[in-house]
């Protein structure tokens, strides 16, 4: 079993954080992850308030286990969030889509850990002067809003910048690449796009045969001009993305194209107009399995990829 700070720091049996992805980290999926022994994370993002206090609910009638919210700093319902997580006493709070060096010192009053989702060692190191006892390292690779650094390049630079934990996210979806981001000082990872393809997971099917049948080239960045960069699947949606970039116009009129995409992705099924947000990683993804064989195989590959390891080395 790994054993690392991340385990003790949130209660887990493995250092496995779910994503917290708007629209498809539901209470069934969260639920599924923390009683595997991992760290479920609710996505608030497309949330209402009330329905943030249901997923929570419904999470801790399903099990006993720790788990999280994921908090989108730009939410129009953030300052509602913020306060449904303090009054729902959520153990763990991860953030993404701001700065949340206002909130941590807050939340820790509360018992409740925050975990910043970071692009960029800068602001990595700005937030542990405020307080995170952790960060999320997250690169380009990943699905939905990305930075501008790989993975394997940003790591070793997180870890060197930092004394706190941290965490990696953006390519990993099976032991091979949880051993890698061990290598790169990573105490813990954090997989999306494979929990997608996990039974316990209520996107629409559509959305989950997408990924299935994606390769290594069937992903593409849009919104760069925006500032806000976004990675999902080729489609007809992502073919009107570049065309109106290319053309220059004005952000403004590209996010209200984007605007209401990703649930019709999600919830209707409609992965040619839709915006269907995913890793670069699922060309690596071909089975639906239930998420507790998803962690037991990954756990099994980790043992055996550090003992082939080892055995390239001579002493």
């Amino acid at each position: 079993m790994i054993r690392t700070r991340i385990n003790d720091l949130l209660n887990v049996r493995y250092p496995v954080l779910q994503g917290g992805m708007a629209w498809v980290s539901t209470a069934s999926l969260v639920s599924a992850v923390s009683e595997a022994g991992g760290l479920g994370i609710i996505g608030a993002g497309g949330m209402t308030p009330e329905e943030l206090r249901e997923n929570i609910r419904q999470v801790k009638t399903n099990t006993s286990y720790p788990f999280g919210v994921n908090l989108m700093l730009l939410s129009p319902d953030i300052n509602e969030h913020i306060e449904v997580v303090k009054k729902e006493n959520v153990p763990v709070v991860t953030t993404g889509a701001g700065n949340p060096g206002s909130l941590i010192k807050e939340f820790e009053a509360l018992h409740i850990l925050t975990i910043p989702v970071v692009s960029s060692v800068m602001l990595a190191k700005r937030l542990e002067r405020l307080g995170a006892r952790a960060v999320i390292a997250e690169g380009l690779e990943s699905g939905g809003h990305i930075g501008e650094v790989t993975t394997m390049c940003l790591m070793p630079q997180m870890v060197d910048a930092l004394d706190i934990p941290v965490i990696a996210a953006g390519g990993i979806a099976d032991g091979r690449g949880i051993v890698a981001s061990l290598a790169l000082g990573a105490e813990g990872v954090q997989l999306g796009t494979r929990f997608v393809c996990s039974e316990e997971c209520n996107v629409h099917v559509h959305y989950k045969e997408s990924i299935l049948k994606a390769t290594d080239r069937s992903t593409v960045t849009t919104g760069v001009s925006t500032g806000h960069p976004v990675r999902c699947l080729r489609n007809r949606l992502t073919r009107k993305f570049q065309e109106l970039e290319g053309q220059g116009v004005c952000r403004e009129e590209i996010e209200k194209m984007g605007a209401g995409c990703l649930k019709l992705a999600v919830c209707d099924g409609d992965v040619q107009e839709g915006s269907v947000m995913a890793g670069q990683i699922s060309g690596l993804i071909h089975d639906i399995k239930p998420v507790q064989a998803i962690i037991s195989s990954m756990m099994d590959d980790v043992v055996r990829v550090i003992d082939k390891l080892g055995r390239l080395v001579e002493v």
